[in-house]
């Protein structure tokens, strides 16, 4: 087997499937390796491909812009900071990240609470200002954007509407949207889209709420399943579409998947409400649950799912390898069951997992850690871009089936016909897997314990 670096100009293929392989305890990183189609004899896991029978459409991987990731790389040196956000966006070496987030005001991956305007009563927002996203998230948008040949789409989340709005009077520990500020708060998002994109970044999407059933320590506001259909029906749907603004992609939910579908299911049957829905967003903060997706899919087949938000909780973990594994797991079992892309919480942490106003500390795919002045790249960083690399928007996703519970497999096929297979070992031994029906012949490779491969077949 030959082995080059992503990005280095590659040999002819024909007759060939490339294999890109990240093994735990080998220095095997989405290292690209060629293999000649063959049969592997003795016990192998068959890995069945249908390419004729198709599922959704992917819209792409991706990220979050935080102001903690902004202010933890604005501490970093330069070609530090450069080569981060190269790490996620560049085309040729880097992830190709194409569908990320953003918070509207604070969410607790800031320095603090803060909102756009915090006058109360301003409700013609005449002290509203942009200020506080200028000095660290913004520039790191940008910078992004420079970077990304052909560019990401961008969808923004509130974590909480200025405390003026609320019930409980504060941005943190839920309370709800006072009633009389529906409109309010609803022309207030729509204020922040046209901001943003007189700035030059686009809005391609909103959710209406972050983690709308959990009353956190940090900000959050609380709507029962029926408050947020009523604020869409009455209020956001009409303000976007009255502004001009209906072609942004409206998530609703934005939280575990355990109650997914009944909280879609309250929404979508609404047909006033559901008329300004594109789809329903979903995180990872509880255990499995990933037959809801097909539910909601099987009952709403126009509604679009996506993986909204996922990180490893309690801290930075650095050199966990069980954290890439559960990245891998997670997209393969999202993706396999109907969702169109998924999106990782903060692209960027220090070294405490933070900064975090409340200390939620967390883990990202790269760690700064900006004493020692370095990048640490977690076993996260290299499961996402077995991914993220090789299935292109507008891919689409094609029957795959694995007969072994420890080995994993999703299969796309890209716009241009090229198939990628994502094949997953969490055994504690290497396994030989099989590809069968992606080639007139059979592709086998021996997988090591422990690690990811993306089998690309032109």
């Amino acid at each position: 087997m030959t082995q080059v670096t992503i990005g280095m100009e590659k040999e002819s293929l024909v007759g060939r499937a490339e294999v890109y392989l990240t093994a735990k305890d080998t220095k095997d990183r989405l290292t690209q390796k060629c293999v000649e189609s063959n049969k592997v004899e003795g016990d192998v896991v068959p890995i069945v491909v249908k390419k004729n029978v198709t599922y959704q459409e992917i819209e792409g991987f991706g990220g979050a812009f935080t102001e903690a990731t902004a202010y933890t790389l604005s501490r970093m040196p330069k070609e530090l900071r450069d080569q981060a956000i190269a790490a996620y966006f560049d085309e040729e070496n880097g992830h190709k990240y194409n569908l990320c987030r953003t918070h509207i005001n604070s969410c607790d991956f800031a320095l603090g609470n803060y909102a756009y305007t915090e006058v109360d009563g301003d409700v013609d927002f005449e002290h509203w200002s942009l200020e506080r996203d200028h000095e660290y998230l913004i520039p790191l948008i940008k910078d992004a954007m420079s970077v990304s040949e052909k560019g990401f789409k961008l969808f923004a989340s509130p974590w909480s509407p200025p405390a003026w709005m609320k019930t409980n009077g504060k941005m943190n520990h839920g309370g709800k949207l006072k009633a009389e500020h529906g409109d309010t708060w609803a022309r207030y998002i729509a204020k922040y889209v046209r901001d943003y994109e007189t700035l030059g970044i686009p809005i391609w999407g909103l959710s209406v709420q972050n983690e709308p059933a959990a009353v956190q320590t940090w900000d959050s506001c609380i709507y029962e399943s029926e408050d947020e259909r009523d604020f869409v029906r009455d209020h956001l749907g009409p303000v976007l579409e009255k502004e001009g603004l209906d072609d942004k992609k409206l998530i609703v939910w934005d939280h575990n998947r355990d109650y997914l579908f009944e909280r879609a299911s309250t929404i979508l049957d609404d047909p006033e409400a559901a008329k300004y829905i594109w789809g329903v967003g979903f995180h990872w903060y509880c255990n499995g649950n990933f037959e809801n997706l097909s539910m909601t899919q099987e009952a709403y087949p126009n509604v679009k799912l996506l993986f909204t938000e996922g990180c490893q909780e309690g801290g930075p973990h650095i050199g966990s390898w069980d954290i890439g594994e559960r990245y891998g797991y997670n997209m393969i079992n999202d993706l396999n069951n109907h969702t169109v892309g998924w999106v990782d919480w903060n692209l960027v942490l220090d070294e405490t997992g933070g900064p975090n106003h409340v200390g939620n500390l967390c883990s990202a795919p790269i760690i700064a850690d900006t004493e020692k002045q370095e990048l640490i790249f977690q076993s996260s960083y290299y499961y996402i871009g077995h991914f993220s690399r090789f299935i292109e928007a507008g891919a689409k996703r094609v029957l795959c089936s694995t007969c072994d519970r420890e080995i994993h497999a999703t299969a796309m096929v890209n716009p241009d016909g090229e198939c990628v297979v994502v094949v997953m070992n969490q055994k504690d031994e290497a396994k030989a897997v099989e590809l069968r029906g992606v080639s007139d012949e059979m592709i086998g490779f021996e997988l090591p314990a422990h690690s990811i491969a993306t089998f690309v077949m032109k």
